[in-house]
């Protein structure tokens, strides 16, 4: 007897998205692949940094690849959610078996402080989408001063200090964080991308001032300044006198403006380190407060789901059921409805829609993976649906006010793209408007 076809729709095209999508056609399952973007490749393509040619090649010669599968349909520049051309109802009504959401995390966190909406405070995820160029943020502008802090110690802050020292050559950039330097989150060889711009005589008055909070808590401050300055072995050579330097145990408290509304200072409160039940530390404020002369405030501390999608949201994070009927590897991956306190039927999620700004594209790659398989654990518990979801769901797209990417359109903005890096002597080229990408198919 043969088996009846199933059907789901991955939500989002990253590497999460992508990965999973392949698992789910290797096992027979048509896969509808919906791309708020006009390209596939969501934070593998638009949020490494932008001179990583080679890996960024690399990882499109896979996603290339994933795509040919027969099995994957792809609609590209179509948004889903609350305010998009379809809902998550939408495509449940259309008969898809299940859904995968792997769209990511697109809102941004903040603080809260006073003056966040000083002109020069910008939050990273736009600047590395604008170095990507990702439309529509590759047309913005963004007024960077000679002095920039950054809030947060990871690889985030990492790239964002990379691109204002490489590529706008700024006066300084300082490092904010809440905790010591025994608690960075950056990688030693993306560390190594700044590393020569280490203020090495401020760096070493910041580890003398922070040693007595550390040793109080029983951290080794001489390890913690050996992994900071063993990325000087590594270190690109420096190309502008940038200084780069770190505020440790010090949390912003506010942002100061001056007459015309822009940054001219970030006040920030002392911290010392307290220890939990568990080993771990927290930071306690302590009353005492100093400022940073900046004029420009970058905020690299994580993202967070985007509550308009059309899913519960708590903790920066779409719910999942906490007690999954189909774990994997003892993780849930089954969206769940906190109201009715019950998962919400055939939705899963996955990558950074399940745990945000988590991990790297291996990461997204498995955990996208990861969440196929809770798909394929559910699939074998329901019948199969009736019609043709792919059929419906493109007879819908073809009432969309804006034109919808096929594979064979992204295959070609590809080449075309590929082709005009060629003409201009360049290692790589894109539109940087969704209007230009359109224009070079020939459908805008």
């Amino acid at each position: 007897m043969e088996q009846a076809q199933r059907y789901v729709a991955v939500v989002g095209a990253g590497p999460a998205g992508l990965y999973a999508a392949r698992k789910l056609a290797a096992a027979g399952v048509k896969v509808a692949l919906l791309n708020r973007d006009i390209k596939p490749g969501g934070l593998a393509e638009y949020g490494i940094y932008h001179d990583k040619h080679r890996m960024k090649n690399g990882l499109r010669r896979q996603f290339r690849k994933i795509l040919q599968e027969a099995n994957i349909a792809y609609f590209g520049n179509v948004t889903i959610g609350e305010n998009g051309n379809l809902t998550l109802d939408d495509l449940r009504r259309m008969g898809f078996d299940a859904i995968l959401v792997t769209v990511g995390a697109q809102g941004t966190k903040w603080l809260g402080l006073e003056g966040e909406n000083l002109k020069g405070v910008y939050h990273a995820k736009d600047i590395v989408y604008h170095y990507n160029q990702l439309p529509p943020y590759s047309r913005m502008e963004f007024f960077i001063g000679r002095r920039a802090a950054l809030i947060g110690v990871g690889n985030v802050m990492v790239d964002i200090a990379h691109w204002l020292t490489h590529d706008r050559k700024i006066d300084a950039v300082t490092a904010v964080a809440r905790r010591g330097p025994a608690e960075v989150k950056f990688d030693k060889a993306e560390f190594a991308h700044i590393a020569a711009y280490l203020d090495l005589e401020a760096f070493e008055a910041e580890m003398e001032r922070v040693r007595p909070r550390m040793e109080a808590v029983g951290q080794d401050v001489e390890a913690a300044r050996r992994f900071i300055l063993s990325a000087l072995e590594k270190a690109d050579p420096p190309v502008s006198e940038t200084r780069f330097s770190f505020a440790f145990l010090s949390s912003p408290k506010r942002i100061l403006g001056d007459e015309a509304g822009r940054v001219r200072a970030l006040e920030v409160e002392d911290t010392a380190l307290e220890l939990k039940e568990n080993g771990e530390t927290k930071a306690v404020r302590l009353g005492t407060t100093r400022t940073l002369e900046v004029d420009t405030v970058i905020f690299c501390i994580g993202d967070r789901v985007d509550e308009r999608f059309g899913l519960p949201v708590a903790w920066n994070e779409f719910v999942k059921n906490p007690e999954p009927r189909f774990p994997v590897d003892g993780i849930s991956y089954e969206a769940y409805d906190p109201q009715r306190e019950a998962p919400i039927e055939g939705v899963f999620v996955a990558g950074w829609a399940r745990k945000a700004s988590y991990g790297l594209v291996g990461m997204a790659r498995q955990d996208g993976e990861r969440g196929a398989r809770a798909v394929l654990e559910y699939l074998k518990t329901r019948p199969p649906s009736s019609g043709d979801p792919l059929a419906a769901l493109e007879s819908r797209l073809q009432e969309a006010s804006q034109p919808v990417i096929s594979k064979a359109d992204w295959l070609r903005l590809t080449e075309i793209e590929e082709a005009e890096a060629k003409k201009r002597g360049l290692p790589t080229f894109k539109f940087g408007t969704n209007e230009e990408m359109l224009a070079a198919l020939g459908t805008g």
